[in-house]
């Protein structure tokens, strides 16, 4: 069997526009002489489709765009994931052949966790459905099906499934495709199965999907391996009837099919055969792309992230506040990777309290990136504001209001550059400083995106120097990485005067945060409890910020909006 699996990049609602990328895919795959192509989980909507699940209109459109594709495939079996309603809502697979749509499966089980909320859309399917494609017995499923370590997977190759499938829009986190892969080896070993994962590739607001699209054998050794955040057609040649002589030795299957209670309905339906395959046609060579290391999976994530969010929402263009610190050097320098020089405009907004060493370290990142640069002095902007609120401030101290006037007039200055240019506003604030509130509302907040959004500020560190070292030149200048975090809205100041150290602040930013770990456990595990003690009830008290903060790229196992929902008005505490 010639397999294919076309990992492509849906837009959520693009109904015709990914209904062309499947055709065109299909095109490929014929003219490679496919018996059989997979395309990701709800590629007709884009994954996932949220609300718009709730509207009829949509969903018979996209039933439409559906059986439009069915029509075009001949010649072929392609599995494409669309959502179906029948008396009730699924998320479903289509197999299509022979210019129709010859079966349907419905998704088993709906995960309803950390980023998924599949139970307020869709209703759960029984069924399963078994292809048989020349001989071949190939068991459908879809995403999570697979997850769980027993059926459908085990019934459908209790069933006589030799391959299994599953379509996937499966989202990304740092170490996740390691997890996820290790997952199919297993399923592949227990079942007795080919294991063939299709996963969708792309950015969906603050989610990624990174593709590592994979095949297995019965023995769970990977065949062949899509590379990670691009799209890519992985076509590879298998023989999942060679499973039989191994279930032959293999008698604890006959125990677990005989032990079970009741067998679920399988729908078998013949859908084809496979193509006539000439004695020389050598096998394809298959293609194991590596994983890639850490630091390179998280500068592709953020790229892909920021790209697919200005394209998938019409921009052409976007602006960065850079100040000469390392948080907004590194956020400029992945757009520029990200969309080109061309397309990044840098702007330094300087105040009274900027060092010369930031200004120029401003004008330096600008000139390495080869990007436009702009300088607004805002001196005379702050005192405009200052002299207004003066008769009503009379009496009271200069404080924290008069540095956060300064970082608002340059949110006012930066959207007012979006406002006449239709550039979008990337935000440069990193998860340290979004987690305990060290950020200020309607001012560094503002953006319509915010890169680093889920990336600790040691992190951003690891990453900048990752960037100047994988490019043999500074990118970003070294005086940027050697100088001490400031917000310079005020003399002398450094974040640390505000903050716990960041390595320290970061590691229980880590287990409060992601881990859920209380207060009386992060001492018991040796977290220095005056940190602790800080660092929690920042977390607790800026709730409130973190609701009206941009949306960006999720990097971690837990980030900030769809994964961790804490109620604003909230008593408890650790």
């Amino acid at each position: 069997m010639r397999l294919a699996l076309a990992q492509i990049n849906p837009i959520v609602g693009d109904l015709d526009g990914n209904a062309r990328v499947i055709a065109a895919r299909l095109a490929e795959v014929a003219a490679q002489g496919c018996d059989l192509v997979l395309f990701p989980e709800l590629a007709v909507t884009g994954y996932p489709p949220e609300d718009l699940l709730l509207r009829p209109g949509f969903v018979r459109a996209a039933e439409r765009t559906l059986r439009a594709i069915a029509a075009d495939v001949e010649g072929i079996v392609a599995i494409v994931g669309f959502p179906h309603f029948e008396n009730d809502l699924y998320n479903a697979a289509a197999v299509c052949a022979d210019g129709d749509v010859k079966a349907i499966y419905h998704k088993r089980f709906l995960p309803n966790y950390g980023v998924f909320d599949e139970e307020r859309y869709f209703a759960r399917g029984e069924e399963l459905v078994l292809l048989e494609i020349g001989g071949t017995l190939v068991g459908v499923t879809i995403c999570e099906d697979m997850w769980q370590p027993g059926p459908p997977a085990t019934d459908l190759a209790l069933a006589g499934a030799e391959l299994l499938v599953n379509i996937s829009a499966s989202p990304f986190h740092v170490g996740k495709e390691v997890e996820r892969e290790e997952m199919f080896v297993t399923r592949a070993r227990d079942n007795a199965c080919f294991v063939a994962f299709c996963n969708a590739v792309g950015g969906q607001d603050e989610l990624i999907f990174d593709g590592h699209s994979c095949v297995l054998d019965d023995d769970g050794e990977v065949l062949a391996r899509a590379p990670g955040f691009e799209e890519c057609l992985l076509v590879v040649d298998v023989e999942p009837r060679a499973v039989i002589g191994r279930r032959l030795r293999d008698v604890r299957r006959r125990a677990l099919a005989r032990d079970r209670e009741t067998a679920p309905p399988v729908q078998v339906v013949h859908v084809g055969d496979l193509r006539p395959q000439a004695a020389s046609e050598p096998r394809l060579e298959p293609v194991v792309a590596p994983f890639e290391p850490e630091l390179e999976q998280m500068r592709l994530a953020l790229e892909l992230g920021l790209a697919d969010y200005v394209r998938k929402n019409g921009f052409d263009d976007v602006v960065v506040s850079v100040s000469g610190g390392i948080d907004s050097a590194l956020t400029a320098a992945l757009a520029v990777e990200a969309l080109g020089s061309d397309r990044v405009h840098c702007v330094s907004m300087p105040s009274r309290y900027s060092s010369e060493a930031t200004r120029a370290d401003a004008r330096r990142l600008g000139e390495s990136l080869d990007c436009d640069f702009r300088e607004i002095e805002i001196e005379g902007v702050v005192e405009a504001f200052v002299s207004a609120l003066a008769p009503h401030f009379e009496g009271r101290d200069v404080d924290l209001t008069e540095e956060n006037l300064q970082a608002r007039v340059r949110g006012v200055l930066l959207m007012a550059l979006s406002n006449k240019f239709g550039w979008l506003v990337v935000a440069t604030g990193n998860k340290s400083e979004l987690s305990v509130g060290y950020a200020t509302l309607y001012g560094d907040m503002a953006g319509g995106f915010a890169l680093l959004k889920d990336v600790f500020k040691t992190d951003v560190f690891r990453l900048a120097r990752y960037l100047n070292e994988r490019d043999g030149r500074q990118p970003i200048p070294q005086s940027i990485i050697d100088r001490a975090p400031s917000a310079e809205l005020r003399d002398n100041q450094l974040d640390e005067d505000s903050l716990p150290p960041y390595p320290e602040l970061d590691r229980v930013l880590e287990a409060y945060v992601e881990l859920d770990r209380s207060r009386e456990e992060l001492s018991a595990d040796g977290f220095d409890p005056d940190v602790v003690e800080r660092a929690v009830a920042m977390i607790d008290r800026a709730e409130y910020k973190r609701r009206q903060a941009p949306p960006g790229v999720r990097l971690r196992p837990k980030a900030f909006g769809r994964d961790r929902r804490t109620p604003i008005t909230n008593r408890w505490r650790d």
